[in-house]
């Protein structure tokens, strides 16, 4: 294996760690207000999280062709098409709010979509120009620059989120509350494409020839048939699902239980939290006890969640289970991640990680459209909307425990037979 210098990849790091914190301060606020406002503009309480489903469908949809894309272009060119897709949803979000469209607010959500989807995209740059040892720690370190957009998302959300806008409607005025989320999300991703300029990365397929061409390595189907690729992504799939699945209800949750909408924020800001800053010793956890290990306590810290949930509604219960929520998505996302990075050659690269990341989001997106049915339509009241959306995590955390144990019997044969 070629040696890489690490000092190139650390700079990268660097960059996407800040390009993480500042631009990815977006995603809890848009996802804080989604659920309000699509509650206010629905008209119908179960469709209440459909912006946030529009997302990660948006971000679904355009994995594939975002990876394909920076195969031939190059990462900075397809991080600024999500930055532009960040500032073009949330004008058009705020548009529809504006004109109380709810339509105009899906549309918006899902252009948002395409931030998102290059902000996932920020963990596998890490790895382009880092050496094997360095990657897990890359992943890592990219990861923990959402710990920032966490403190400084949802507070900034605190000071936006209710500045108005008053259209003058004949002689009287009309506030338009949330419309500061947008306007801030706009200058978020006008500040944060900046740091864009300062990436050392490949320039995309013309830096190889592997890289170029477009046949080379596995096919889609051959990548799934390979059992660590297979498992990489249903453990991915698993910890971003039901961790979407429990998040989108929770503004609704703990508005419905009584509490205020500041607490919703501290609520998120605790879960994101929780989700990037144990990233700073994830990648040395991965390599000390292996990356099955940490996957394995992701998945198991993540039924904690679900136990603490279902125990009742008050503060702290809201509190603890989000925590944990986020530290289970930290071990089983960050792990499944490494996993796959380890499991493809470069000229797949672009391949496997749209693949990926269609996936995942595929996945995301049908738990958080789950999410506002049992939220909102089981029960009569929102402690037993609750309650359903947390029962639902228990089967797929035993689907993806038992893909795993499969994996790791399957890889000590392996090494025993050598």
């Amino acid at each position: 294996m070629t040696d890489i210098d690490d000092t190139r990849a650390k700079r990268n790091v660097a960059v996407l760690v800040a390009a993480q914190a500042i631009l990815g301060a977006q995603l809890p606020m848009t996802f804080v207000v989604g659920g309000l406002v699509g509650n206010m503009l629905s008209g119908n309480p179960c469709l209440a999280t459909l912006p946030l489903s529009l997302t990660i469908f948006g971000s679904m949809t355009t994995a594939p062709w975002l990876s394909r894309l920076m195969q031939r272009r190059g990462r900075r060119f397809g991080f600024y098409i999500g930055a532009i897709g960040g500032i073009v949803g949330a004008a058009v979000s705020a548009y529809g709010l504006y004109v109380g469209s709810f339509a105009m607010l899906l549309f918006g959500y899902y252009l948002t979509g395409i931030y998102m989807s290059a902000h996932w995209f920020y963990r596998f740059a890490a790895t382009d120009t880092a050496s094997e040892a360095f990657r897990p720690k890359a992943i890592s370190y990219v990861m923990a620059g959402g710990l920032l957009s966490a403190i400084f998302g949802p507070q900034l959300n605190k000071l936006v989120s209710d500045v108005s806008v008053w259209p003058v409607i004949g002689d009287s005025l009309v506030p338009t509350p949330f419309i500061g989320t947008f306007f801030a999300v706009i200058a978020l991703n006008l500040v944060g494409m900046l740091l864009f300029l300062f990436l050392d990365l490949p320039n995309g397929s013309k830096s190889t020839e592997a890289e170029g061409n477009a046949s080379a390595g596995r096919t889609r189907m051959d990548l799934l048939r390979n059992p660590t690729v297979l498992a990489a992504i249903i453990c991915a799939m698993v910890s971003y699902a039901l961790m979407s699945l429990v998040m989108t209800s929770t503004p609704l949750a703990v508005v419905g239980c009584g509490f205020g909408t500041d607490k919703a924020n501290d609520i998120v800001s605790a879960h994101i939290l929780a989700m990037y800053g144990p990233a700073f010793f994830t990648g040395h956890l991965i390599a000390r006890f292996g990356v099955h290990r940490i996957m394995a306590a992701g998945l198991a810290i993540l039924g904690m969640a679900s136990i603490v949930a279902l125990s009742g509604v008050a503060l702290f219960d809201f509190y603890a289970a989000l925590i944990l929520l986020g530290l289970g998505w930290n071990f089983g996302f960050i792990g499944a991640t490494t996993l796959l990075a380890g499991a493809h050659t470069p000229d797949e690269r672009g391949r496997v990680q749209g693949l990926n990341d269609a996936m995942v989001f595929g996945c995301v997106t049908l738990a958080s459209l789950a999410s506002g049915g049992l939220m909102n339509c089981s029960g009569s009241t929102p402690a037993d909307g609750w309650t359903a959306v947390n029962l639902a995590m228990i089967p797929f955390l035993i689907l993806a425990g038992a893909i795993l144990i499969w994996l790791t019997v399957r890889d000590r044969r392996r090494m025993a037979a050598r």
